[in-house]
Protein backbone atom coordinates (compact mmCIF):
# COMPACT_ATOMS: atom_id res chain seq x y z
CA UNK A 1 0.00 0.00 0.00
CA UNK A 2 1.34 3.45 -1.09
CA UNK A 3 1.62 5.33 2.32
CA UNK A 4 -0.06 8.94 1.84
CA UNK A 5 1.91 11.73 1.48
CA UNK A 6 2.98 13.74 4.62
CA UNK A 7 2.03 17.56 5.00
CA UNK A 8 3.72 19.24 7.89
CA UNK A 9 1.14 20.89 10.07
CA UNK A 10 1.06 24.86 9.57
CA UNK A 11 3.33 26.17 12.09
CA UNK A 12 1.17 28.14 14.67
CA UNK A 13 0.78 32.23 14.26
CA UNK A 14 3.61 34.24 16.56
CA UNK A 15 3.29 37.64 17.31
CA UNK A 16 5.51 40.70 17.57
CA UNK A 17 4.86 43.67 19.77
CA UNK A 18 6.86 47.03 18.66
CA UNK A 19 7.24 49.54 21.60
CA UNK A 20 9.91 51.63 20.00
CA UNK A 21 10.28 54.70 19.12
CA UNK A 22 11.04 57.93 20.86
CA UNK A 23 7.16 59.17 21.91
CA UNK A 24 8.35 62.73 21.04
CA UNK A 25 4.91 63.32 21.25
CA UNK A 26 4.59 63.12 24.92
CA UNK A 27 7.59 64.55 25.91
CA UNK A 28 8.32 65.68 28.47
CA UNK A 29 6.52 62.21 30.02
CA UNK A 30 9.09 60.14 27.76
CA UNK A 31 12.70 61.65 28.06
CA UNK A 32 12.86 58.95 31.16
CA UNK A 33 10.71 56.63 30.42
CA UNK A 34 9.29 54.39 27.38
CA UNK A 35 5.71 55.96 26.08
CA UNK A 36 4.68 52.35 26.41
CA UNK A 37 5.26 51.98 30.49
CA UNK A 38 2.94 55.14 30.59
CA UNK A 39 -0.06 54.11 32.89
CA UNK A 40 -3.35 54.02 31.18
CA UNK A 41 -6.01 53.88 34.05
CA UNK A 42 -4.57 51.04 36.05
CA UNK A 43 -2.23 49.53 33.85
CA UNK A 44 1.22 49.92 31.89
CA UNK A 45 0.13 50.83 28.21
CA UNK A 46 1.99 47.79 26.99
CA UNK A 47 -0.59 45.63 28.50
CA UNK A 48 -3.19 46.30 26.10
CA UNK A 49 -1.42 45.10 23.08
CA UNK A 50 0.03 42.38 24.43
CA UNK A 51 -3.30 41.17 25.86
CA UNK A 52 -4.75 41.75 22.29
CA UNK A 53 -2.29 39.14 20.67
CA UNK A 54 -3.23 36.81 24.01
CA UNK A 55 -6.31 36.92 22.86
CA UNK A 56 -5.93 36.25 19.31
CA UNK A 57 -4.53 32.56 20.76
CA UNK A 58 -0.94 33.72 20.07
CA UNK A 59 1.31 32.34 22.77
CA UNK A 60 5.02 33.08 21.61
CA UNK A 61 5.74 36.37 21.27
CA UNK A 62 8.37 38.96 20.49
CA UNK A 63 8.84 42.82 22.41
CA UNK A 64 10.94 44.92 19.86
CA UNK A 65 12.07 48.04 22.11
CA UNK A 66 14.85 50.55 21.87
CA UNK A 67 18.19 49.52 23.42
CA UNK A 68 17.38 52.63 26.13
CA UNK A 69 13.43 50.83 27.02
CA UNK A 70 14.35 46.85 26.67
CA UNK A 71 15.41 46.76 30.11
CA UNK A 72 12.05 47.83 31.39
CA UNK A 73 9.94 45.74 29.29
CA UNK A 74 11.92 42.40 30.69
CA UNK A 75 11.95 43.47 34.22
CA UNK A 76 8.09 43.54 34.07
CA UNK A 77 7.11 41.05 31.63
CA UNK A 78 9.90 38.32 31.98
CA UNK A 79 9.99 35.56 29.93
CA UNK A 80 5.98 35.30 29.94
CA UNK A 81 5.69 31.71 31.87
CA UNK A 82 3.51 33.93 34.44
CA UNK A 83 0.97 34.31 32.06
CA UNK A 84 1.72 30.67 30.24
CA UNK A 85 3.47 32.11 26.94
CA UNK A 86 6.62 32.81 25.64
CA UNK A 87 8.41 36.34 25.45
CA UNK A 88 11.36 37.39 23.47
CA UNK A 89 12.94 40.80 23.24
CA UNK A 90 15.45 42.46 20.54
CA UNK A 91 16.14 45.86 20.21
CA UNK A 92 15.37 48.34 16.93
CA UNK A 93 18.27 50.57 17.25
CA UNK A 94 16.87 53.32 15.09
CA UNK A 95 12.86 54.38 14.05
CA UNK A 96 13.30 53.51 10.68
CA UNK A 97 9.69 52.06 10.23
CA UNK A 98 7.12 49.21 11.64
CA UNK A 99 7.77 47.02 8.38
CA UNK A 100 11.61 46.91 10.04
CA UNK A 101 10.06 44.51 12.71
CA UNK A 102 9.82 41.87 10.50
CA UNK A 103 13.21 42.35 9.38
CA UNK A 104 14.64 42.37 12.63
CA UNK A 105 12.97 39.26 13.57
CA UNK A 106 13.53 37.35 10.37
CA UNK A 107 15.01 34.34 11.93
CA UNK A 108 12.48 34.21 14.90
CA UNK A 109 9.72 34.10 12.54
CA UNK A 110 11.52 31.47 10.89
CA UNK A 111 8.36 30.82 8.29
CA UNK A 112 5.85 30.88 10.15
CA UNK A 113 2.41 33.63 9.74
CA UNK A 114 3.35 35.99 12.03
CA UNK A 115 0.73 39.01 13.54
CA UNK A 116 2.09 42.64 14.81
CA UNK A 117 0.68 45.39 17.08
CA UNK A 118 1.93 48.75 17.76
CA UNK A 119 2.56 49.38 21.52
CA UNK A 120 0.09 52.37 21.85
CA UNK A 121 -2.86 50.70 20.37
CA UNK A 122 -6.00 49.68 22.22
CA UNK A 123 -8.64 47.97 21.08
CA UNK A 124 -11.99 46.70 22.65
CA UNK A 125 -15.11 45.42 21.98
CA UNK A 126 -17.47 42.62 21.88
CA UNK A 127 -16.57 39.28 20.50
CA UNK A 128 -12.87 40.28 20.28
CA UNK A 129 -11.41 37.22 20.72
CA UNK A 130 -13.41 35.68 17.71
CA UNK A 131 -12.78 38.23 15.05
CA UNK A 132 -8.75 38.27 16.01
CA UNK A 133 -8.89 34.22 16.55
CA UNK A 134 -10.27 33.91 12.79
CA UNK A 135 -8.14 37.01 11.44
CA UNK A 136 -5.12 33.97 12.92
CA UNK A 137 -6.18 31.40 11.15
CA UNK A 138 -5.24 32.63 7.76
CA UNK A 139 -3.48 30.27 5.41
CA UNK A 140 -2.49 33.23 2.93
CA UNK A 141 -2.24 36.87 2.41
CA UNK A 142 -2.63 39.23 5.31
CA UNK A 143 -5.73 40.98 6.81
CA UNK A 144 -5.68 44.35 8.80
CA UNK A 145 -8.61 46.24 10.36
CA UNK A 146 -9.95 49.79 9.63
CA UNK A 147 -11.77 51.79 12.11
CA UNK A 148 -13.60 55.41 10.86
CA UNK A 149 -11.60 58.69 12.71
CA UNK A 150 -12.31 62.84 12.29
CA UNK A 151 -8.41 63.17 11.63
CA UNK A 152 -7.89 60.39 9.08
CA UNK A 153 -4.39 61.86 7.94
CA UNK A 154 -2.36 60.78 11.14
CA UNK A 155 -2.98 57.22 10.00
CA UNK A 156 -2.53 55.10 6.88
CA UNK A 157 -5.91 55.74 4.77
CA UNK A 158 -7.59 53.08 3.06
CA UNK A 159 -10.62 53.73 0.57
CA UNK A 160 -13.32 51.50 -0.63
CA UNK A 161 -15.13 50.77 -3.40
CA UNK A 162 -18.69 50.73 -3.59
CA UNK A 163 -18.70 46.50 -3.17
CA UNK A 164 -16.24 46.94 0.54
CA UNK A 165 -13.52 45.73 -1.49
CA UNK A 166 -10.15 47.93 -0.72
CA UNK A 167 -9.52 49.88 -3.39
CA UNK A 168 -5.87 51.96 -1.78
CA UNK A 169 -3.87 52.68 1.22
CA UNK A 170 -1.84 55.91 1.59
CA UNK A 171 0.21 57.16 4.18
CA UNK A 172 -0.61 60.06 6.46
CA UNK A 173 -2.54 61.73 3.03
CA UNK A 174 -3.05 65.32 2.81
CA UNK A 175 -5.88 64.96 1.15
CA UNK A 176 -7.52 61.75 2.68
CA UNK A 177 -10.11 59.84 0.34
CA UNK A 178 -11.79 58.59 3.14
CA UNK A 179 -11.69 58.53 6.75
CA UNK A 180 -11.08 54.79 7.14
CA UNK A 181 -7.35 54.69 9.48
CA UNK A 182 -5.37 51.39 9.56
CA UNK A 183 -5.71 50.01 12.84
CA UNK A 184 -2.27 49.27 14.32
CA UNK A 185 -3.29 45.43 14.50
CA UNK A 186 -1.94 43.43 11.23
CA UNK A 187 -1.92 39.90 10.83
CA UNK A 188 0.23 38.46 8.00
CA UNK A 189 1.08 34.77 6.11
CA UNK A 190 4.78 33.14 6.18
CA UNK A 191 6.11 35.36 3.46
CA UNK A 192 5.92 38.86 5.34
CA UNK A 193 9.89 38.61 5.71
CA UNK A 194 10.52 37.95 2.80
CA UNK A 195 8.23 41.11 1.46
CA UNK A 196 9.40 43.17 4.14
CA UNK A 197 13.09 42.68 2.72
CA UNK A 198 11.93 44.27 -0.70
CA UNK A 199 10.73 47.28 0.55
CA UNK A 200 13.05 50.78 -0.07
CA UNK A 201 12.85 53.32 2.66
CA UNK A 202 10.40 56.03 1.71
CA UNK A 203 10.94 59.83 2.08
CA UNK A 204 10.92 60.14 5.50
CA UNK A 205 13.56 57.29 5.38
CA UNK A 206 11.25 54.52 7.22
CA UNK A 207 10.41 50.65 5.98
CA UNK A 208 6.60 51.93 5.18
CA UNK A 209 3.95 48.86 6.83
CA UNK A 210 1.74 50.76 4.04
CA UNK A 211 3.70 49.49 1.36
CA UNK A 212 3.78 46.30 2.77
CA UNK A 213 0.15 46.00 2.74
CA UNK A 214 -0.05 46.81 -0.26
CA UNK A 215 1.86 44.47 -1.71
CA UNK A 216 -0.60 42.47 -0.40
CA UNK A 217 -3.46 44.57 -1.99
CA UNK A 218 -1.45 44.62 -5.04
CA UNK A 219 -2.14 40.72 -5.23
CA UNK A 220 -5.70 41.13 -4.15
CA UNK A 221 -4.86 38.40 -1.16
CA UNK A 222 -5.39 41.47 1.96
CA UNK A 223 -8.44 41.60 3.60
CA UNK A 224 -9.32 44.91 5.30
CA UNK A 225 -12.39 44.36 7.76
CA UNK A 226 -14.18 47.27 8.87
CA UNK A 227 -14.72 47.52 12.47
CA UNK A 228 -18.01 49.10 13.74
CA UNK A 229 -19.54 50.72 16.19
CA UNK A 230 -19.32 48.29 18.82
CA UNK A 231 -15.63 48.69 18.92
CA UNK A 232 -13.27 51.21 20.57
CA UNK A 233 -9.63 52.01 18.81
CA UNK A 234 -7.81 54.22 20.80
CA UNK A 235 -4.23 55.11 19.75
CA UNK A 236 -2.64 56.46 23.03
CA UNK A 237 0.46 57.88 21.34
CA UNK A 238 -0.68 61.77 22.14
CA UNK A 239 -1.88 63.34 25.21
CA UNK A 240 -5.48 64.11 24.66
CA UNK A 241 -5.64 60.67 23.36
CA UNK A 242 -4.01 58.99 26.42
CA UNK A 243 -5.98 60.54 28.95
CA UNK A 244 -9.22 59.13 26.55
CA UNK A 245 -8.00 56.11 27.20
CA UNK A 246 -7.56 56.01 30.60
CA UNK A 247 -10.81 57.56 31.20
CA UNK A 248 -12.51 54.93 28.88
CA UNK A 249 -10.83 52.05 30.97
CA UNK A 250 -11.49 53.28 33.92
CA UNK A 251 -15.30 54.03 32.51
CA UNK A 252 -15.81 50.51 31.52
CA UNK A 253 -14.36 48.90 34.71
CA UNK A 254 -15.73 50.59 37.57
CA UNK A 255 -19.53 50.47 35.34
CA UNK A 256 -19.56 46.81 33.88
CA UNK A 257 -17.07 45.45 36.69
CA UNK A 258 -14.98 44.05 33.66
CA UNK A 259 -11.44 44.09 33.45
CA UNK A 260 -9.75 45.64 30.07
CA UNK A 261 -6.03 44.94 29.10
CA UNK A 262 -5.27 42.96 31.67
CA UNK A 263 -2.71 39.88 30.51
CA UNK A 264 -3.06 37.72 33.54
CA UNK A 265 -7.49 37.43 33.25
CA UNK A 266 -6.54 36.94 29.41
CA UNK A 267 -4.19 34.12 30.55
CA UNK A 268 -7.03 32.85 32.29
CA UNK A 269 -9.67 32.79 30.10
CA UNK A 270 -7.97 31.41 27.57
CA UNK A 271 -6.48 28.64 29.26
CA UNK A 272 -3.10 29.63 29.44
CA UNK A 273 -3.24 29.52 32.78
CA UNK A 274 -5.12 27.65 36.17
CA UNK A 275 -6.95 29.77 38.99
CA UNK A 276 -4.39 28.63 41.51
CA UNK A 277 -2.19 30.90 38.93
CA UNK A 278 -4.17 33.26 38.70
CA UNK A 279 -4.80 33.71 42.26
CA UNK A 280 -0.73 33.28 43.23
CA UNK A 281 -0.69 36.73 40.38
CA UNK A 282 -3.49 37.98 41.92
CA UNK A 283 -2.28 38.30 45.92
CA UNK A 284 0.89 39.79 44.76
CA UNK A 285 -0.87 42.70 43.86
CA UNK A 286 -3.63 42.19 46.42
CA UNK A 287 -3.89 45.71 47.96
CA UNK A 288 -5.05 47.49 44.50
CA UNK A 289 -8.24 47.24 43.05
CA UNK A 290 -6.88 45.01 39.76
CA UNK A 291 -5.01 42.30 42.56
CA UNK A 292 -8.60 42.23 44.34
CA UNK A 293 -11.09 41.67 40.81
CA UNK A 294 -8.14 39.01 39.53
CA UNK A 295 -8.76 37.47 42.91
CA UNK A 296 -12.16 36.98 42.62
CA UNK A 297 -12.29 35.99 38.98
CA UNK A 298 -10.16 33.32 40.32
CA UNK A 299 -12.46 32.48 43.05
CA UNK A 300 -15.49 32.04 40.25
CA UNK A 301 -16.64 35.93 40.94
Amino acid sequence: MTPLPHHAAKPPMKGILLAGGSGTRLHPMTLASSKQMLPVYDKPMIYYPLSTLMLAGIRDIMIISTPRDLPQFRSLLGDGSQYGVSFSYREQPSPDGIAQAFVIADDWIDGAPCALILGDNLIFADHLSTTLQNAARLEHGATVFAYQVRDPERYGVVSFAPDGRALDIVEKPTHPKSHWAVVGLYFYDSRVSEFARRLKPSARGELEITDLNMIYLQEQSLRVEPLGRGCAWLDAGMPDSLMQAGTFVQTIQSRQGMLVGSPAEVAFRMGYIDAQQLRSWADRMIKTALGQTLRAIADGG
